[in-house]
């Protein structure tokens, strides 16, 4: 189980509540020559969809779970190395990785470990999660409709080596439903008493949609507060806006109604499963949701159907490091956004994906922000 020249490909644990994932399909064959970040199979968890990468370069020598096959957070997926291995030695690892393999003890049961939190602001209740320890601290900011679990695939790699919080802004996911005159303002100025209250001090900001004008605002009025700022498929930068997403989320009740909508943030819609659309709705169905959800459309969306927030122009004064990511198939904001912006802008695009890079492509989208992150 220890030979080096053998490496596993296993189950990832991506959530806090994540047990299982089915394996859809294998992208790549058994014998091929594959490179570290690779992506060798699709996975399906109960949230979402997403591709399993290489964790070395080696030949693939073993898919060990068949399409279809249900396998528990750290079960084997596949072995991968050199060709001169014998597939005796191959077939020997499987067996006994097989055999020492105990479900409970690799996140079959839900693991322990962090677990959101709530405190209130300002008289509010936010729920939060944090994940690490230490360095410069960083917080991640949901979108319009999204919560925490949003950066599902990112947080845990994030973390590594500092501490990150993703927190439920207001009338959204397990905070409060009270959101205020609901503006980008009000948003930003829960965000930095988010931050006051915990005492980060100054933290790398990252922000979605939404999130990445609450981000903005907050950097721009306070720009101490913000270490660097990430905007990822922000509104803010342009006047287009698909105003029949933000109107259709808001009106929403039956999953017939839901699903479509959520089919829009994503290039493949394929990626949006049962479980997510249940979990919307019953978001959805709580009670003033539906109050806090208008509140904060109205102050979207123009009655001329354009974007009623502006940042674009405001960007050139924030003094820091500002990373703009974003996808090109985005049918919420028009890519072309994040063209001409200042040169010390640093605009970044991750292939085949929607409004969701950070779920979508997750491996691509970390690099690019552990890359960008000090």
């Amino acid at each position: 189980m220890s030979d080096p020249r053998i490496r596993k490909l296993v189950m990832p644990k991506w959530g806090l509540t994540m047990t299982r994932g089915r394996v859809v399909k294998w992208l790549v064959p058994e014998g091929a020559e594959v490179a570290a970040g690779d992506e060798l199979v699709d996975v399906e968890t109960e949230k979402i969809a997403s591709a399993v990468e290489a964790p070395a370069a080696g030949v693939l020598r073993r898919h060990v779970a068949g399409e279809g096959q249900v396998v528990p957070v750290s079960g084997l997926l596949a072995v991968i190395a050199d060709r001169a291995i014998p597939d005796a030695e191959v077939d020997a690892f499987v067996l006994a990785f097989l055999a020492d393999f105990t479900p409970t003890e690799s996140g079959e049961a839900q693991a322990e470990g962090p677990a959101p939190e709530r405190f209130k602001v300002d008289g509010r209740a936010l729920r939060y999660l944090k994940l690490g320890e230490g360095g410069e601290p960083a917080v991640l900011v949901h979108g319009f409709g999204g919560d925490l679990n949003n950066w599902l695939f990112n947080h845990e790699v994030l973390s590594g080596g500092r501490a990150v919080y993703a927190l439920d802004l207001p009338g959204h996911g397990g905070s409060s439903k009270d959101v205020g005159d609901g503006t980008v303002g009000f948003l930003a100025g829960v965000v930095a008493g988010f931050m006051a209250a915990l005492g980060l001090g100054a933290a790398h900001l990252v922000g979605h949609s939404l999130g990445g004008a609450v981000a903005a605002e907050l950097a721009l009025a306070e720009p101490g507060l913000a270490r660097s700022l990430t905007l990822v498929c922000s509104i803010g930068l342009g006047p287009q806006i698909d105003a029949g997403f933000v109107e259709s989320f808001v009106r929403a009740r039956r999953r017939r109604e839901i699903r479509p909508v959520l089919e829009a943030l994503f290039a493949d819609p394929a990626l949006v499963t049962r479980r997510l659309v249940d979990d919307v709705l019953r978001y959805k169905r709580l009670d003033g949701v539906d109050e806090a959800l208008a509140t904060i459309a109205a102050g979207l969306v123009a009655p001329d159907g354009t974007q009623a927030i502006a940042i674009r122009d405001r960007l050139a004064t924030y003094p820091g490091p500002l990373l703009v990511i974003r996808g090109p198939h985005d049918r919420i904001v028009p890519p072309g956004h994040a063209d001409g912006l200042p040169g010390t802008v640093r605009v970044e695009i991750v292939d085949g994906t929607g409004h969701m890079p950070m779920m979508e492509s997750p491996a691509e989208f970390n690099r690019l922000l552990l890359d960008f992150l000090p």
